[in-house]
C-alpha cells in the first residue's frame, strides 16, 4: 500500500508506469465522484495538469475547484493522499501536477506484536562512522525521499543522531507526526543480563528522544562480560547469552510499552529453537545477513515455518565498509540482469530480496543511490532471473570471528548462518 505521496506542482517528475489516481471530486465540479485516472506510461515524462475539474494532460493548466485524491499502484489498494501532502500550488494556474512512486513502500504485518513495518528501511551503522552533521542530513534526505523505517543500534552510535534527525523532521514537516516513522534499535551485548535489558532500551530511547521504539532486538546471540568499546573482543569477556533471561527483560519492555515490538538478530535456527521454547511473546523477526550471494535458505525456510519475519541487513554486501565487500555489485549476472531491465545493479540485488518475502535495511548516503534503492516496487524480476540469481555460488560477507575473534561462541553462530 501506498503510505504516502508527494505531488510536486513546480517541478515536473517522471510519472511511473502503472501509478493511478483516483479522483474523488468536491460538489459542484464537473466530473462525478469516483471518477478515475490511470496515468503514466513507459517511462515517458507525462505532464499532468488540473483542468476545469479534470486531472489530464494538456499543454496549459487552469484554476480549478480542487479534488480529493486517492492513489494506487497497479497491484495495491487504494489509498488517502491527505491535503497536507499536496502542495498549495494546485490552487494555482500554471503549475504541472507530477507524481512519484519512490515513498510507495509495501508494509508486512509482524505477527507476534499486531504491528506493521515498511519493507524496506534506512541502516545508520557506517565503518568508520560518518560526522553527526553528514548523518543527520543523510536521515533528513532519506525521509524526502520515502523512507520511513529507520535501523539503528546503541552499538552504532547513531541513535543520537537519528533522535536529533527525527526532531528535525517533525519541526521542518517532512513528517506529521512520530507514529509515521518505524524505528529499530538493538540491545547490546554488555547490557545482556535481565536486570540491564530495561535500564538499556531507557538509555536509546533518551537518545532517540523517543517514548518508544518500533521494534527492539537482541542484537547479538551471546554477551559481553563487561564493556566493550573496540574490537576484537579479548578472551574471557564474550560469554554465552543466557537467552531465557534476556528474553524475560524484553518482554518487560514490551509490557511496557517501550517497544512495540521484540525480536532477534543473527541467531541460528538452533538459538531460535532455544528461545521459542521459553518465550511468552515469541520474536516478531530475525534480522539477518542476506544477499543474492548469502542467501540463507534453509534459515529463512525454518524462520517462515515458525511465523518469524526475516528482514536482510546488508543486502548489497557492505560495500563500502572495512567488513563488506563488491562482490554483489561485482556479480556478472546480477549486472547483466540490470542492464536488460534498465536498472541498477543493486536495485537487482534488492528487488531479489523482496521477491524472497523478505524486508531489508539498505545504507547510503547518497542522494541519488537513496532514490534509486527505494525504486525497487511497480516492476518485477522474472522466473527464469529469479532462477538464474537461486544458482549463484554463495559467499558470506561478515563473519563474526572475523570481527570479534574465534571464540567458541562466536564460531558456533558462524556455522550456524
Amino acid at each position: 500500500m501506498i503510505t504516502s505521496l508527494r505531488l510536486d506542482l513546480r517541478n515536473p517528475e517522471r510519472v511511473p508506469y502503472g501509478l493511478a489516481f483516483r479522483v474523488i471530486y468536491p460538489r459542484g465540479a464537473h466530473k462525478e465522484e469516483g471518477e478515475e485516472a490511470e496515468i503514466g506510461g513507459g517511462g515517458n515524462w507525462w505532464r499532468w495538469g488540473w483542468i476545469g475539474g479534470w486531472l489530464g494532460r494538456s499543454d496549459r493548466g487552469a484554476r480549478s475547484p480542487l479534488p480529493s485524491l486517492e492513489i494506487k499502484a497497479r497491484s495495491g489498494d487504494f489509498a488517502p493522499l491527505v491535503p497536507s501532502e499536496v502542495s498549495n500550488s494546485v490552487w494555482f494556474s500554471g503549475f504541472w501536477c507530477s507524481a512519484t512512486e519512490s515513498s510507495a513502500v509495501p508494509e508486512v504485518t509482524l505477527s507476534s506484536c499486531d504491528t506493521t513495518m515498511p519493507v524496506i528501511g534506512m541502516g545508520t551503522s557506517s565503518y568508520p562512522k560518518v560526522d553527526p552533521e553528514t548523518a543527520k542530513a543523510a536521515i533528513l534526505e532519506a525521509i524526502r525521499a520515502g523512507y520511513r523505517h529507520f535501523d539503528t543500534a546503541f552499538a552504532y552510535g547513531s541513535e543520537q543522531d537519528l533522535g536529533e534527525a527525527i526532531a528535525e523532521a517533525l519541526r521542518l514537516g517532512l513528517v506529521k507526526s512520530r507514529t509515521e516513522l518505524f524505528i529499530t534499535t538493538k540491545l547490546f551485548a554488555s547490557f545482556a543480563e535481565r536486570e540491564l535489558v530495561v535500564p538499556a532500551i531507557n538509555k536509546s530511547l533518551r537518545n532517540l528522544q523517543l517514548e518508544y521504539v518500533d521494534m527492539y532486538l537482541i542484537h547479538w546471540p551471546f554477551k559481553f562480560g563487561k564493556v566493550v568499546s573496540s574490537m576484537p573482543v579479548e578472551k574471557g569477556v564474550l560469554l554465552p547469552l543466557d537467552i531465557k533471561s534476556v528474553w524475560e527483560g524484553m518482554e518487560e519492555c514490551k509490557r511496557l510499552g517501550l517497544a512495540r515490538g521484540i525480536g532477534v538478530s543473527n541467531f541460528t535456527s538452533e538459538m531460535l529453537e532455544d528461545l521459542l521454547s521459553i518465550a511468552k511473546i515469541p520474536p516478531a523477526l530475525n534480522q539477518l545477513e542476506m544477499n543474492p550471494l548469502w542467501q540463507l535458505k534453509k534459515l529463512r525456510e525454518f524462520c517462515k515455518a515458525k511465523g518469524i519475519h526475516v528482514t536482510a541487513y546488508s543486502p548489497l554486501g557492505s560495500t563500502g565498509t572495512k567488513f563488506g565487500g563488491n562482490k554483489v555489485l561485482g556479480s556478472k549476472v546480477l549486472q547483466d540482469i540490470a542492464e536488460s531491465k534498465g536498472k541498477t545493479t543493486a536495485q537487482i540485488a534488492l528487488r531479489w530480496v523482496y521477491q524472497q518475502g523478505v524486508s531489508l535495511v539498505t545504507k547510503s548516503v547518497n542522494k541519488e543511490r537513496m532514490n534509486q534503492n527505494i525504486d525497487i516496487f511497480g516492476w518485477s524480476l522474472t522466473e527464469e532471473e529469479l532462477d538464474e540469481i537461486s544458482r549463484l555460488p554463495q559467499h558470506k560477507t561478515i563473519t563474526f570471528a572475523s570481527i570479534m575473534g574465534p571464540h567458541d561462541v562466536v564460531l558456533q553462530v558462524d556455522a550456524g548462518l
